[in-house]
């Protein structure tokens, strides 16, 4: 055989080898789904999924200022920047990877002068000082013989995906909490609304009390208790322009802007609460990018054990190196003054004090603990589903029970009001129809918000508008 035909013959034989990759093969770990969500009996049916929420999933809430505000946030939040980068690292990571498969090429131009001769006990020495010029062009490929490249690389995409969840659980949450205190803002105003209204009635009542007790029909303690419940009402209108204040300067923030710099107008608009398709639980591996992360991450995880085991065996490197080098200039570059070298180098460790299978150990862990993480997360969005289901569903009659609640407490309180004028009963009826209807109001309000809360976590719950990409190989 001659020596061209065997330097054809090692790198394809090199590469037929390099066909196995040692390490175990990715399987998605098993998880029991369950078929259906314990509190989606009679629940919206989610088959067909026309009205599944898609990428822009807050336009089901049909408000153009909160889709305006939803736009604005992708564009200048901090922590989707913040995520994106990570993405972009993700990639750079991959393409570092993938450079394992190519050989290095690299080119060197050098001068030096060096003396020789001359021993330490000669006293007539002479030194010779020459000088070597060189050019030379090395190269080098390390055959992935035994899969580590691969899996590096496997490993690298892997990762890429999962950061590519991530960047989309970070848009996800910022929308979701964008969406959340911009409902929020809304329930803040009209509950304000409803307190500087009865700040109005309130004062009215305690200037007819007043009235009264001059004319002697009225007692020092209707007067106290007038004023009582004005300043309680007060209070609360106060307590509301604080929190209505606080929510604003958080939209602000989550829009990526000083809450100097940002001002949103009451919001007028009632918010709608959509039909929201629940689905069924196996979908949530496909449409919640936390899920779709962790799932990412155990097969990088699975793939670094790969990694780990290669190094057990040889590393087969084939390198080259040709050039000049000459001690003149004129004749540099002559064939004369040629020099090269190429051969294959099988290195390997013979001992190491066990610090190869201590990373190949750590490699295992690592993947446990991403397995276990996975699961974890898997459970939560069930958790998190399961629990906004049964609080819409039982909000839903709440809210209608706490609407009668309201009505019945206005009639009593005009009934009251009218005996009150008659001066059939005292103002301590008045007093009392009047902080009731005060706090059923405002429990109403609060119904309403954790109404909204929850159409909006579900929502997220469920994934938003997100799909999981296809896997690539």
């Amino acid at each position: 055989m001659s020596r061209v035909t065997r330097w054809v013959l090692l790198p394809l034989t090199a590469a037929v080898l390099s066909a196995c990759a040692v390490g175990p093969d990715y399987s998605r770990p098993k998880i029991d789904i369950p078929a259906s969500f314990k509190e989606a009996t009679g629940w919206k049916a989610a088959e067909p999924q026309d009205h599944q929420p898609k990428g822009k999933w807050w336009e089901v809430f049909n408000d153009p200022q909160l889709n305006a505000l939803e736009e604005q946030l992708v564009i200048s939040n901090q922590n989707i920047a913040l995520a994106e980068a990570q993405y972009r690292q993700a990639q750079a990571l991959l393409q570092g990877a993938q450079a394992g498969f190519y050989p290095d090429v690299t080119g060197s131009v050098s001068k030096t002068r060096a003396s020789s001769g001359g021993g330490i006990s000669s006293n007539n020495s002479s030194k010779a000082v020459t000088s070597i010029n060189t050019l030379s062009l090395n190269a080098s490929w390390e055959i992935d013989l035994w899969g580590k490249i691969r899996r590096s690389v496997e490993s690298s995409k892997a990762s890429l995906a999962a950061s590519e969840a991530d960047l989309e659980a970070a848009r996800l949450s910022a929308q979701s909490q964008l969406a959340i205190s911009y409902f929020q803002l809304y329930v803040a105003d009209a509950e304000k609304a409803f307190l500087d209204d009865s700040v109005k009635a309130y004062q009215q009542f305690l200037d007819l009390t007043r009235n009264r007790l001059a004319a002697g029909v009225a007692s020092p303690a209707d007067m106290a208790q007038a004023e009582t419940l004005l300043k309680t009402a007060q209070v609360s209108a106060l307590a509301k322009g604080v929190q209505r204040a606080q929510l604003e300067h958080a939209i602000a923030v989550l829009l990526g802007k000083a809450p100097a710099d940002f001002s949103l107008a009451k919001v007028e608009k009632t918010p709608v609460l959509p039909d929201i398709p629940a689905g069924v639980p196996s979908q949530l591996l496909e449409r919640r990018p936390d899920i779709a992360s962790a799932e990412r991450r155990v097969a990088a995880a699975n793939a670094q054990i790969g990694v780990a085991k290669a190094a057990y065996f040889p590393d087969l490197t084939l390198s080259a190196t040709g050039g000049y080098a000459s001690s003149s200039f004129a004749n540099w570059l002559s064939l004369p003054n040629r020099f090269w070298s190429v051969g294959p180098q099988l290195a390997m460790t013979l001992f190491d004090g066990g610090l190869l299978k201590s990373k190949t150990d750590q490699a295992i862990a690592v993947y446990d603990q991403s397995v276990a993480t996975y699961r974890q997360t898997v459970l939560a969005g069930f958790q998190e589903v399961e629990d906004n289901l049964v609080a819409l569903r039982l909000l839903e009659d709440q809210a209608r029970l706490q609407n009668e609640v309201v009505k019945a407490a206005q009639t009593s309180q005009k009934i009251t009001e009218n005996q009150y004028k008659a001066g059939t009963v005292s103002y301590l009826d008045v007093v009392t129809t009047q902080a009731t209807t005060l706090a059923a109001q405002r429990n109403d309000f609060d119904i309403l918000n954790q109404r909204l809360t929850a159409a909006v976590t579900l929502i997220q719950a469920l994934g938003g508008g997100w799909q999981a990409p296809p896997e690539k190989g």
